[in-house]
């Protein structure tokens, strides 16, 4: 899937551009296939981690004044940079932006629902929700990162819907109206499949936003019945399994949420469930 992701970069009809591989602790000859590569590459590796170390790993080391993220088992079209180029000089005052995708679940091509359509403008609402900006095809300011921080790494999975979270109550995310990546599921290795209870990890990203008290009142009470709603589910779910500790768990949360106590939620429990 590698070698599939790095030719489609290497495809590109715009050509200003560095490409960071960063390998979060692979043992499966990732290494070689760099070795003969027609671009310069930098290679980064690290013990295993997880996704928001490697990316930040790669942010980190970039010189490059915008960000594109490319996940392995994604591709971009050849006129993806292209277009995102010029978007960013079209459009000076957005400093983050996506464009609309292909999607291939187990090899065949399929229709994203209503819900996962992609959107522009102010989508915090709609993010609260579900991830609404693909990481594979969002291009992302340097400042973003210096202004509201790298992606979560206390989060193995849904670390990408978190940094939306923070971003989005005060940035306007452009869109790019044309299908410029594909995105490629329904293999063993997503992160979606390894990880149970993926509600806690929003609920994780929701209460910490909560704590910070930075949301303008219009936001702070969807993102407040967001949470409640969230840990219902959870909690539901405790109980249909008869995992009574867990369920008595996130009626405390519910509590505090409803008293809007935030910060008696210890919000890192959350992702020890």
């Amino acid at each position: 899937m590698l070698k599939r992701a790095l030719e489609s970069v290497y495809a590109q009809t715009f050509r200003d551009y560095e490409i960071i591989i960063a390998d979060d602790g692979s043992d499966d000859g990732t290494e070689e296939i760099f070795r003969n590569s027609p671009r310069s590459i930098v290679y980064l590796k690290q013990d295993n981690s997880g996704v928001s170390a490697a990316r930040n790993l790669g942010i980190r080391n970039s010189s490059s004044p915008y960000i594109a993220l490319l996940d392995s088992d994604d591709t971009w079209h050849p006129q993806k940079l292209h277009m995102d180029a010029e978007f960013i000089n079209e459009n000076p005052g957005i400093k983050i932006h996506q464009s609309e995708d292909i999607w291939i679940r187990e090899g065949k091509r399929v229709n994203p629902q209503k819900k996962h359509l992609k959107k522009g403008g102010w989508i915090f609402p709609e993010s609260l929700d579900l991830c609404m900006i693909s990481p594979s095809s969002a291009v992302i300011s340097a400042e973003i990162f210096e202004k509201y921080g790298l992606f979560d790494e206390n989060l193995r999975a849904c670390e990408d819907y978190d940094l939306w979270l923070r971003i989005t109550p005060f940035e306007e995310v452009g869109l790019i109206g044309e299908k410029l990546i594909t995105r490629y599921a329904g293999h063993g290795d997503q992160l979606s499949s390894l990880f149970p209870v993926m509600d806690r990890f929003r609920l994780y990203s929701i209460i910490n936003l909560l704590k910070k008290g930075v949301l303008e009142n219009k936001y702070k009470e969807g993102a407040l019945v967001k949470a409640i709603e969230k840990a219902e589910i959870i909690r539901n779910g405790a109980v249909k399994r008869s995992i009574d500790s867990l369920a008595d768990y996130m009626d405390m949360i519910i509590n505090y949420l409803h008293e809007e106590n935030y910060k008696q939620i210890d919000s890192l429990t959350l992702l020890k469930i």
